[in-house]
């Protein structure tokens, strides 16, 4: 599976299948959210957190391929991601794009 954030694979003809997405919510444990919130007192970065986005980015692209794969696409074209904040602690990652297949 072809992964771009381009609208086009050079030396490919494309299909377009349609819009695919996979999300996910994802939260760290309260101790882990108190040590962060001393780590907001004195700066730098939050490394809980951005482990957190990391794992959260990789499952929503896993679900995304899962999901074009089934379409029976050959790659995912203009992959965007976006994220939100549900809830202290808590955020939903969401990555999209269009499947494709080749001619």
């Amino acid at each position: 599976m072809i992964l771009v954030n381009t609208d086009y694979i050079s030396g490919k003809e494309l299909e377009m299948l349609g819009l695919v997405k996979g999300s996910t919510i994802q939260s760290k444990n309260v101790g882990k959210d108190i040590t962060q919130s001393f780590k907001t007192l004195v700066g730098g970065e939050l490394k809980a957190y951005t482990e957190m986005m990391n794992e959260a980015r990789a499952l929503a692209t896993k679900r995304m391929v899962e999901e074009a794969e089934q379409m029976g696409a050959d790659a995912v074209v203009n992959i965007r991601y976006a994220s939100a904040a549900v809830m202290q602690g808590a955020a939903e990652v969401m990555a999209y794009g269009t499947a494709v297949r080749f001619r």
